[in-house]
């Protein structure tokens, strides 16, 4: 309300609003936002929740009176779905239940209802599609056909998009007495149902929305997939019909066949759902415990959701992606509540005191790491501890709401909870709604449903068997085994490959001895059904059409190849590349909460290997290039040097930095408006020459994070930071230093708190150090602007720019290959060890230029904020979520 109303969200670290067309695209991630306040109106039953009643009356009104539906712009269907009109249908559910109760919104008039009835209409012109599946976007003012409308010719969606909208088109049809939102959302669902892969019973990741087609055959429980499974069981529950419980015992029937390798949920083809299609698994499969508690099969849930905690445990946070053996995938975490949910059903279902735990763990976490002065700002990259200017409504809607519920006692509540059901986005939904406005049929729609004969479907909720509140020993037992298999990393990827290829004969042509210019190999290749193909840039791009296999199990040979050229290519830029490093403000008003996202040197002081990092206060160097001998060295000597980009090498400018007495360095983009959130990471490399005699360590940070302290400068002369591998917390950064006493009295109150709550505590474990893993970043040499090399693209994909002709690029059009990043990046590419060191430069250039000093509050306002902050931080660690 304060930083950001009425934008839609808020922008945590700049404390403004992130209004969608004033900041640089994010793409697909923007499509939630809608110019409609989308934070207000996902948090307002949280309110209620947190027995803010007055709050949410208030939050209620502005709603009614500020909130346009009819703007002229594109959003996401699934999004607008799950985050506003649920939101408007969940405040809606508590208003009038506050109502009824006597003391509160008797004002309300259904007002939250008439504006979900609105949202809807806007919604149904997605669905005008032969299959019913709807369209993946939506224009708020023009729906999809119109000229204007700038949206409709996408072809495919994802299961999840189009199988996660029945509870609240349900909810809308029952509330308001009209039929129409949920027929549509049902026949969504059937058709997803009649295109599942009979033979396995598993969906795949997207379709085509017009043909029914899937275009990617993956499938799993994470991203993509992952709600269209809860809302089969969840609309069983809420509308009482039989087939929705049919259809989601069908397909967990599968899941546990095919995809649980317990303590792991791994990705399978759904054709061949013997064989893993990838050897990572995504974060937002954290739900499933949880889903898995409602079902009534606990054993698995609790051994799931351990291993999660683990991961946790060793990162401080749930990377966005990790691996099969735990190194991290991608280093993100957008502070998603997926696992702070599966936490609170676990504690639910079995009373064990060791979840409160887990959650106490997560809001130490939390307050530790993400807290800044406007907000909860997301990570960056869980291992350095950066953070992103980014704090999305799920974060309000959703973790607030769980890790309250968590630790609430009844009489701490003024409803009953048990009398609704969390929808996807956690937006409450009451369970009378099952008998209200039945306008559809309940028969039983679900065609060739076979009886399975598997004992766990007899223990869907209430089930006094399984659900413990008296033995949390039992699920003591479970976790035991698990407790150190992060650190053992006993799990490996591509544990059925491998399997065959220890049991079975060994494919023709193993990844690590394939060589572009044997004929020999080429041959086997197309018998695998393995095309090569010559790029212009000088790469080979290999391409597999399994139709084209000599044979079924020549294409199975083909499909391991190109999953072993995938993984042996991460392996080998891993071990050529360096992780990001953290630039931490420390001086006041900041004291060590802002954490910038810097890119590594070749070269100088191993920060990996210095773990107190190197501490200074920053000085401007003149000249700011820093390509000649420093004219102020005074001002420089014991200091951290600010010098620009350009002009000359990276190495060069260190050299005359640490002539000058500089203790370390921070080279600055000279691209106006780059920036760590739309630009991928580099490291800086040397000169060609030995740089042995450069002893202090340098980082690079882009355009917008290099602003941020140069911002600071000026309106706040001295300013100190910490140059290291990752951020550390505030009393690593004031050990043996003066500490501000908001400080030393938030901690003594955290201790206070600890000591209390482990009194109790008999599963207490100590929380692993994050390990620092490899991030995809590439190497770049600064030469003079006569000289550039060819430019390097992104290097977050497998594809390395401009490689010899041993650079081999990979695709695999008939089933998903394993190592690929994402579902919609380009074809990756895999590149064989070169032993020539190549010294690359690379110029990322933001497609919209911004002018991030317009846009950014001033320094003087910020700080002024955050002044009046700084009285009500000694309670800062004291307050609940």
């Amino acid at each position: 309300q304060e930083h950001a109303y009425p934008a839609d969200e808020l922008m945590p670290l700049t404390c403004r609003g992130r209004v969608r067309g004033q900041e640089p695209s994010r793409g697909d991630v923007d499509d939630a936002l809608g110019k409609f306040s989308l934070t207000l109106i996902d948090t307002l039953d949280t309110l209620v929740v947190l027995n803010k009643t007055k709050e949410f009356e208030e939050a209620v009104k502005k709603v009614i009176t500020d909130v346009n539906l009819d703007n002229d712009i594109v959003v996401s269907v699934f999004e607008t779905n799950i985050r506003v009109l649920g939101g408007l249908l969940g405040g809606h559910s508590v208003a009038i239940m506050l109502k009824e109760k006597g003391e509160y919104m008797q004002w309300y008039n259904g007002e939250l209802l008439r504006m979900a009835k609105e949202l809807g209409y806007k919604l149904l012109p997605a669905f005008n599609t032969t299959s019913g599946l709807p369209y993946p976007r939506v224009n708020l003012k023009f729906g999809v056909r119109h000229p204007e409308a700038r949206t409709g010719t996408e072809t495919d969606t994802c299961t999840a998009c189009a199988g996660t909208l029945i509870l609240e088109f349900a909810a809308l049809s029952r509330f308001t007495g009209t039929s129409i939102f949920e027929e549509y959302a049902r026949k969504a669902l059937d058709f997803i149902w009649e295109k599942r892969q009979r033979s396995s019973n598993l969906v795949g990741v997207t379709i085509n929305i017009h043909t029914g087609d899937w275009v990617r055959k993956d499938s799993g429980v994470g991203a993509g997939i992952d709600s269209y499974y809860e809302y089969l069981l969840k609309a069983y529950v809420l509308l009482g019909d039989d087939s929705f419980l049919e259809r989601f015992n069908t397909h967990y029937d599968a899941i546990m066949r095919y995809i649980s390798q317990p303590p792991l949920l791994l990705d399978v083809h759904i054709h061949k759902p013997m064989l893993n299609a990838r050897t990572w698994m995504d974060s937002l499969l954290a739900f499933f415990p949880g889903l898995q508690v409602l079902k009534g099969d606990i054993r698995p849930a609790i051994e799931t959701h351990e291993m999660l905690y683990q991961v946790i445990k060793k990162h401080n946070f749930l990377p966005e992606a990790f691996t099969t053996d735990f190194r991290v995938h991608w280093a993100q975490h957008p502070l998603r509540p997926e696992f702070a949910e599966s936490t609170y059903f676990l504690y639910k279902a079995t009373g064990d005191p060791y979840y409160l735990e887990v959650g106490k763990t997560l809001i130490e976490n939390l307050n530790k790491y993400a807290r800044v002065p406007c907000g909860f700002a997301a990570m960056k990259d869980v291992r350095t501890g950066s953070h992103e200017d980014r704090m999305d409504s799920f974060f309000l809607a959703e973790m607030f709401k769980y890790l309250y519920l968590l630790f609430a006692d009844k009489e701490d509540m003024i409803f009953d909870i048990e009398d609704y059901i969390f929808t996807t986005e956690a937006h409450l939904l009451p369970l009378w709604l099952s008998t209200t406005n039945q306008t559809i049929s309940k028969k039983n729609t679900t065609t060739e449903y076979t009886e399975l004969d598997d004992s766990n479907f007899d223990w869907t909720c209430p089930n006094t068997q399984i659900l413990f509140p008296n033995d949390p020993m039992f699920a003591q037992s479970i976790r035991e085994p698990l407790k150190n298999v992060v650190d053992k990393s006993c799990p490996r990827g591509i544990s059925r490959v491998e399997e065959s290829f220890g049991s079975g004969p060994k494919p023709p042509l193993r990844a690590r001895d394939f060589m572009a210019s044997n004929p020999e190999h080429l041959e086997i290749l197309k018998k695998m059904g393995v095309s090569l193909i010559h790029l212009k840039d000088g790469r080979v791009q290999l391409v597999q059409h399994a139709v084209q296999a000599a044979s079924s199990l020549d294409a199975e040979d083909g499909l391991r190849f190109m999953q072993e050229m995938i993984e042996l290519s991460s392996q080998q830029q891993k071990e050529q590349q360096l992780p990001p490093r953290a630039v931490q403000i420390v001086s006041h008003p900041f004291f060590g909460r802002v954490v910038l996202t810097a890119g590594p040197a070749q070269f100088g002081m191993d920060l990996s290997k210095h773990k107190a990092g190197t501490r200074g206060f920053v000085a401007t160097i003149k000249p700011y290039n820093g390509c000649s001998e420093i004219t102020n060295p005074e001002a420089v000597k014991e200091k951290i040097a600010l010098m620009q980009r350009g002009q000359c090498m990276f190495a060069e400018k260190a050299r005359n930095i640490q002539k000058a007495g500089a203790i370390g360095g921070i080279v600055i983009d000279d691209n106006e408006g780059s920036s760590s959130d739309t630009a991928p990471l580099f490291q800086m490399a040397g000169d060609g020459k030995n740089t042995d005699d450069i002893t202090i360590p340098m980082l690079f940070l882009f355009n917008k994070e290099g602003n941020i302290i140069l911002d600071a400068i000026r309106e706040y002369e001295a300013v100190e930071v910490l140059l290291s591998d990752k951020a550390k917390d505030r009393a690593t950064i004031f050990k043996g230093k003066m500490i501000p006493n908001y400080i030393i009295d938030s901690n003594l109150e955290m201790e206070n708190m600890d000591q209390k709550l482990s009194e109790n505590d008999s599963h207490k474990q100590s929380s692993e150090e994050a390990a620092s893993a490899s991030q995809d970043a590439g190497a770049i040499s600064e030469e003079p602007e006569e000289g550039e090399s060819p430019d390097v693209p992104d290097p977050d994909s497998l594809s390395p720019a401009h490689a010899d002709s041993d650079s081999v690029s990979i695709s695999n059009q008939d089933s998903y290959v394993p190592g690929t990043d994402e579902a919609t990046a380009p074809e990756p590419a895999c590149t064989q060890e070169d032993n020539q060191p190549q010294e690359l430069k690379t110029e990322t250039e933001s497609n919209s230029k911004v002018n991030w000093d317009n846009k950014a509050q001033p320094m003087e306002s910020i700080l002024a904020d955050w002044s009046e902050d700084i009285e009500a931080f000694e309670m800062m660690e004291k307050d609940e979520l």
